[in-house]
């Protein structure tokens, strides 16, 4: 496969420069062997954290930073998320080796850390130029995905030291509340469809799964793919929300990222994907139903799990649209995420009303 179809960075857009000269100081003195001149770009995509390349002589490393203008400790703590790499690496291999963690403002104006960069395919929202991927192939990649994620719901986070990460009990009600308090403090426009479906998840919160290592942010494009067989995972990106708690709402988070191919064409046309609709990929019901096999866990109140998978999406897209909004970003891509959070909220009460998550148009 050729090296132009791996996740490629691009310069640094403009007001989201780095100090190379403070940078490579710092790394100079952090990294051992590193030496030479920092050459410094910036991959294009995502919507939280901000992430860059750093070369330096033959060394590739990945840097991350809280975005510009955000004060959002619990989001967006470098040193929290850098700690979980440093305990998974232990015991999980499928995680990008975290190298050196910095709290000093001075050096690169907010904290950060650096991990060796894993070179590989990321499926973004769509196929990359280039890449085919036949329906077969599709499927495996889905197959492999959610089990995947069931293997994350196993991993031993005692052993990795990470048995403090978070508080289990309570996580259900504490998310609910969490993320409905997200919103209202995010609130730009009235959406009545968010309204109705927050006031459904509180009164419908089911007892709490056995707690697991949780991702929280678990689709295609926080996953590294193997180049020469696009079905192999060989890295888990993106840990900032991690923490113990209920696996099955991180299954929910999931399949909220997940478009089959039957959904309301206003959904579709969200823009979350155009990869889950195509042919041979596995459905919304079709991974609940692997996932619940490869775990043995109880998923028979999935409704409740996606509807708040799609609503902690529309918060999420409404915190992002609210800084762009009050001028505390100029990227572009943030003017359209309005038509995400109601887009998400109509999935919503479309599910409840029909108490399943597929078939939505029937």
């Amino acid at each position: 496969m050729a090296p132009d179809v791996l996740d490629q960075p691009r310069p640094v857009r403009a007001g989201e420069e780095l100090d190379a000269g403070r940078l490579q100081a710092f790394l100079e003195r952090a990294v051992t062997g590193l030496a030479g001149p920092v050459a410094i770009e910036q991959f294009p995509s995502g919507y939280s954290n901000l992430t860059y390349l750093v070369r330096a002589g033959d060394r590739e490393l990945v840097l991350r930073r809280p975005p510009i203008g955000v004060n959002i400790k619990t989001a967006h703590d470098m040193g929290r998320e850098y700690r979980i790499l440093s305990g998974l690496i232990q015991v999980y291999p499928r995680v990008p080796r975290p190298l050196v963690y910095c709290d000093d403002p001075s050096v690169l104006g907010a904290p950060f850390y650096v991990m060796e960069r894993v070179r590989g395919v990321i499926l973004r929202s769509a196929l990359p130029e280039g890449v085919m991927m036949g329906p077969a192939e599709i499927r495996s990649l889905a197959e492999a995905f959610i089990d995947n994620l069931a293997d994350l719901h196993g991993i031993d986070y005692q052993a990795a030291g990470l048995g403090d990460l978070g508080r289990p009990d309570g996580y259900v009600e504490r998310q609910i509340r969490g993320w409905t308090t997200r919103y209202q403090n995010a609130r730009t426009d009235d959406i009545p469809s968010i309204e109705r479906v927050a006031a459904w998840l509180e009164e419908h919160r089911p007892a709490e799964a056995p707690a697991a290592l949780i991702h929280n942010d678990y689709k295609y494009d926080n996953i590294v793919l193997d180049p020469r067989r696009l079905s192999r995972i060989i890295a888990v990106l993106d840990w900032e929300m991690a923490t113990i708690g209920d696996p099955l709402m991180d299954l929910g988070t999931t399949l909220g990222y997940w478009v089959d191919p039957h959904d309301p064409e206003a959904w579709v046309s969200a823009g979350l994907t155009t990869l889950t609709p195509q042919p041979g990929n596995l459905t919304r019901a079709h991974l609940v139903e692997r996932y619940a096999r490869h775990t043995g866990r109880d998923a028979s109140r999935v409704v409740f799990y996606y509807v708040y998978g799609l609503f902690k999406i529309a918060v999420i897209a409404q915190q992002i649209y609210m800084r762009y909004k009050r001028g505390l970003s100029q990227d572009p891509r943030f003017a359209g995420l309005l038509s995400a959070v109601t887009a998400c909220g109509e999935m919503a009460l479309l599910a409840i009303e029909k108490n399943r998550i597929d078939h939505l148009t029937g």
